[in-house]
């Protein structure tokens, strides 16, 4: 990406797209690098059964042509050259050969799969030499939503032409050409770039209906007539990026291209990742095929901004007001440490069956307190993440990009500091995936030669937040307690999943008609 006159920049502006699970967010940049605007859309999710979490496609494709209308709008006259979409992983689109989604999405949160998780892992260590080690199918892989179809949904599975991420969803729509990319599809590509042969031995046929694979910096097409003319006149030809998942949008976004840098996402969930050359497997870290010869070990904790948000509408307060009482409570809060497992976790323990904790409250704790512990309980998740990802990369990194909402806070950042005893270095922009996205799509269309490169010039850190001394006994204290309370929990936690899957109905509306009954 160059520089040149602004308006020669303007007839080649670039747009970034960053899907996540409750909103999208898009970015206008100039062939320099300028971000000329930016805009979202908000959507929510569906929970229509316990352990179901599903959203309307149909309000992703208008959620992304609304934000389309905003950019055009905010700088007339503006031409895009390309698109990139960057998206959450673990959330699936099946659709037929018309395109057609067939079902609502199932999104990452949704645990409908569990009933043949057991048998797919089965399988799994019969063949385990045919995967990398450590591996495991969970809820939100596709192996287990695609088994799911076929044994639940035979007629499901008979229609379905591809099972799709959500980028890959909004790309066919947008170009009517199917794609994915090795670094979406986790567990599913070996490192030469090509699915695993054994995927149709855990699942029959599998591979057939998982789309083509393609080196997420190429084109996957071009942009088709939307039937709106404001969007048809600004976006005609426009190439569309393979692009890949949000982690790499971050990634690329917050300027990490080289061995040794690492970034954090402080959004729904939080994603945390380290570039490394060196590689050793390590059970509960995400370690993605080599790109240019480095390798990113990563993970996304299931409770990140979505833990602040529920304790925000439990205790009903703004999260602004939230943070804000938090910074009232001491550094410990009190002695109280909230595990953040609202439902279940990802990295780096995989356990849909572990749920949230207050551990330690006591009637000298307030709401102050509270709101702190919530806090640190998502610094906590993080660090126990970083700590496994750190043996995977073969080093301990000294500092972390960080982008997202939460880094917007300074405690926040502070918190993450002194909980990690790392530097947390905030970059100059928010939404680290949408400038990530927006570069994925300047390499596609030829503006620029590499991401690196494109990188290069574009992010800067804002802000350094330096770990407190004072405070690393604190909370290297607290921690060990964190860390205790899961393995002590786990049998616990197993038996109250076994006891929220039966079937309670008959007891309860016998209970209802006694009471009736007393009443009367």
């Amino acid at each position: 990406m160059g520089g040149g006159k602004a308006k020669s920049d303007n007839d080649r502006c670039l747009i970034g797209v960053d899907l996540g699970t409750t909103n999208l967010k898009a970015g206008l940049f100039n062939s320099a690098g300028a971000q000329l605007a930016l805009s979202e859309a908000n959507f929510a999710i569906d929970r229509p059964l316990p352990g179901r979490a599903e959203q309307d496609p149909e309000e992703w494709w208008h959620a992304l042509r609304k934000v389309f209308r905003d950019l055009i709008a905010q700088v007339p006259g503006a031409r895009i050259s390309a698109i990139g979409i960057c998206s959450q992983v673990g959330s699936q689109v099946f659709v037929d050969a018309n395109m057609k989604a067939l079902t609502k999405v199932i999104l990452w949160q949704d645990q409908r799969s569990a009933n043949v998780i057991g048998p797919l892992n089965e399988k799994v260590q019969k063949i385990a030499g045919s995967f990398a080690p450590g591996y495991s199918v969970d809820t939100t892989s596709v192996v287990s939503r695609a088994e799911w179809a076929r044994v639940e949904q035979p007629s499901l599975w008979k229609e379905t032409k591809f099972i799709l991420s959500p980028k890959d969803y909004l790309n066919l729509l947008l170009t009517g050409e199917a794609g994915t990319d090795a670094l979406s599809s986790i567990g599913l590509v070996d490192d030469s770039g090509h699915y695993l042969e054994a995927l149709s031995e855990l699942v029959p046929n599998l591979i057939e209906i998982l789309p083509p694979l393609l080196d997420f910096r190429d084109a996957l097409g071009s942009v088709r007539d939307m039937g709106d003319t404001t969007i048809d006149s600004a976006l005609k030809g426009a190439v569309v990026a393979v692009a890949t998942m949000d982690a790499f949008g971050n990634l690329f976004g917050s300027g990490a291209t080289s061995h040794g840098e690492a970034i954090e996402v402080a959004g729904t969930c939080e994603i945390v990742g380290v570039l490394s050359h060196e590689n050793h497997p390590t059970k509960g870290v995400v370690t993605f095929p080599p790109v240019d010869g480095i390798r990113f070990h990563a993970g996304p904790t299931k409770s990140g901004g979505s833990a602040l948000q529920w304790f925000s509408g439990i205790v009903g307060l703004p999260i602004a007001e939230v943070v804000e009482r938090a910074e009232k409570a001491p550094p410990g809060s009190g002695g109280l440490i909230f595990l953040p497992y609202l439902e279940g976790e990802r990295s780096p323990i995989w356990d849909d069956d572990v749920r949230g904790v207050f551990f330690g409250l006591s009637a000298e704790h307030g709401l102050e307190h509270l709101c702190r512990a919530v806090l640190e309980g998502i610094a906590f998740s993080a660090r126990h993440l970083l700590e496994e990802i750190d043996k995977a990369s073969g080093f301990r990194s000294p500092a972390l990009r960080i982008s997202g909402g939460g880094s917007r806070s300074d405690m926040c950042c502070q918190i993450r500091a002194d909980i990690s005893d790392r530097l947390i270095e905030r970059i100059h922009v928010r939404h680290s995936g949408v400038l990530g996205a927006a570069l994925m799509a300047a390499v596609a269309s030829g503006l620029a030669g590499d991401l690196k490169s494109a990188a290069a010039g574009l992010v800067h850190v804002e802000w350094t937040f330096a770990p407190h001394e004072e405070l690393r006994s604190c909370y290297d204290n607290l921690y060990s307690i964190y860390r205790q309370l899961y393995p002590l929990l786990m049998p616990a936690n197993s038996e109250l999943a076994a006891f929220k899957h039966k079937d309670w109905s008959q007891t309860v509306t016998h209970y209802a008609e006694s009471a009736q009954a007393v009443k009367r």
